[in-house]
């Protein structure tokens, strides 16, 4: 006991003099945790479930619910070259999402990269079921869930006026112990300095068969405004919609063995192999490259020199399209 004294009191002295002298050349104690961030979004936040929602993407279905809350929002094609997103939910839940249309068989390929997400959809042809039923995601779709969960929105006419509540769906499906949603347990994406290579850009025009977005460079606010058909892109919280990095993925696109009711041919986005892209962030395009081997493989995104293409912090949007982006300095 007397050694245990007399060690405390040496120590609480030597506190003393170093704060009395100033004295800095020592090595600091510090208790001080690093600051945990979301896997998605390189931001200061938590890791939640995995949540995938499928939302309509046509003129009728603007202004979107909830899409301001996405950590990342992917734009792919469907039926008579329209689009429609998937918008990945992982640190906060809006209150509401929606329009909820169906799923797609590109979403499988796509969402096999961040291991078994909650998938929420309206529903899905019959022949695609059985694809869904065996992939690697759980299927949290309106076929599943009462009308407290996907209501409708008496002010939005059929089939764009289906919403979500997501909290109420996530707490339904966590209390069956058959369902299992994860959580990101790594980067999904590198965040951090920009590449090389960089041109002054402000304006991308990305195009599909029977829709436009156009990402415009906002200086004052270090953002890139996002304008869908022509139009600002406004959520219906009355937020213009933006993305911090946003992604212009050049894929193949090429017909299914799916269609819709009106006999419409159901296009497949390919999300495996490599190719070409434009990242844009703090102003500027940038030429990279992709690559995902296999579907369990989280995509890699490579500068023109080889070097990893970091991605800003905060929202991301990725559009999957066939043909190159207009780029305007």
């Amino acid at each position: 006991m007397k050694l245990v004294r007399s060690l405390i009191l040496f120590i609480s002295l030597t506190v003393i003099i170093l704060s009395l002298t100033g004295t800095t050349d020592l090595p600091k104690l510090s208790l001080a945790r690093e600051e945990a961030k979301n896997f998605f979004t390189g931001l200061a936040g938590e890791n939640k479930q995995i949540l995938v929602v499928k939302i309509d993407d046509t003129n009728a279905a603007h202004p979107q619910i909830g899409v301001e809350d996405a950590d990342l929002v992917y734009v792919e094609q469907v039926e008579g070259g329209l689009t429609r997103l998937a918008a990945i939910y992982t640190s906060k839940l809006p209150p509401l999402i929606g329009p909820i249309r169906s799923a797609r068989i590109s979403d499988i390929e796509l969402l096999a990269q961040f291991g078994r997400v909650g998938f929420a959809y309206s529903g899905a042809q019959s022949k695609m079921r059985p694809v869904i039923a065996e992939a690697n995601l759980e299927n949290l779709s309106a076929e599943r869930n009462p009308p407290s969960i996907y209501g409708k929105d008496p002010n939005r006419i059929g089939p764009v006026d289906m919403i979500l509540k997501p909290e109420l769906l996530l707490e339904r499906a966590n209390a069956n112990p058959k369902i299992r949603i994860e959580t990101a347990t790594a980067s999904v994406f590198a965040f951090g300095d920009a590449p090389k290579g960089e041109t002054n850009t402000a304006i991308a025009k990305i195009k599909w068969p029977n829709a436009k977005y156009e990402l415009r460079w906002d200086s004052a606010n270090e953002k890139w405004l996002i304008y869908f058909n022509e139009k600002p892109n406004m959520a219906a919280n009355g937020e213009h919609l933006y993305a911090d990095t946003a992604i212009i993925q050049i894929v193949s696109i090429t017909p299914s063995i799916y269609g819709d009711k009106f006999g419409e041919i159901t296009p497949f986005s390919k999300t495996t192999g490599s190719g070409k892209a434009v990242m844009l962030r703090d102003g500027f395009s940038y030429q990279i490259s992709w690559q995902r081997n296999l579907e369990t493989d989280v995509t890699t995104w490579k500068s023109e020199d080889g070097g990893v293409a970091n991605f800003k912090p905060g929202r991301t949007w990725i559009f999957l399209t066939d043909k190159a982006p207009v780029l305007t300095p």
